[in-house]
């Protein structure tokens, strides 16, 4: 859905099961993925919610950082605090592709005002408690997709996958 003629996108890293990370915190390295991450926010706004800006050593450098969170009086160096998915859009304005980088419940919020998924699937299952939603191949297609396999960098196989919203 373009939101301003914005296209806003989610990205994300997930398991095979859509699980996220465990205790506020990734449960792999996949150095090649944060460089993936780096390359395709830099420069533009970045929507997460307050555990995930927690969960980071501190504002993304060269973003535009805005924490989503229900609760009043915080206030992080380096982002902007929002209360509703409208205050967050409205931040993004000057931003042709805004993104939304997590977590679980920030991915449902937003779930129907993107316009495409960048999703690194990992092939492997990992112990989680947080979980990206399902995606409906009703509503996304993958228009691109690339394999890297396992290797001596690689502890993994994985998938970068572009989905974009079925018109």
């Amino acid at each position: 859905m373009k939101i301003l003629n914005q296209e806003i996108t989610m990205i994300a890293a997930v398991a095979e099961d859509n699980g996220l990370g465990l205790d506020n915190k990734l449960v792999w390295h996949i150095p090649r993925d944060l460089k993936h991450f780096k390359d395709l926010t830099h420069g533009h706004c970045i929507i997460m919610g307050r555990k995930t800006f927690e969960s980071l050593p501190k504002a993304l450098p060269y973003r535009k950082n805005i924490v989503l969170s229900r609760r009043k009086n915080i206030n992080y160096k380096g982002a902007v605090i929002v209360n509703s998915v409208e205050k967050a859009i409205d931040e993004t304005k000057n931003d042709p592709r805004p993104y939304i980088v997590g977590g679980g419940e920030i991915y449902k919020l937003f779930m129907n005002y993107s316009s495409y998924i960048e999703l690194t699937r990992i092939h492997h299952k990992f112990k989680s408690d947080t979980f990206f939603p399902k995606i409906n191949l009703d509503k996304w297609e993958v228009i691109k997709r690339h394999d890297i396999k396992k290797s001596e960098v690689e502890n993994y196989n994985y998938s970068f996958l572009t989905y974009k919203r079925k018109k």
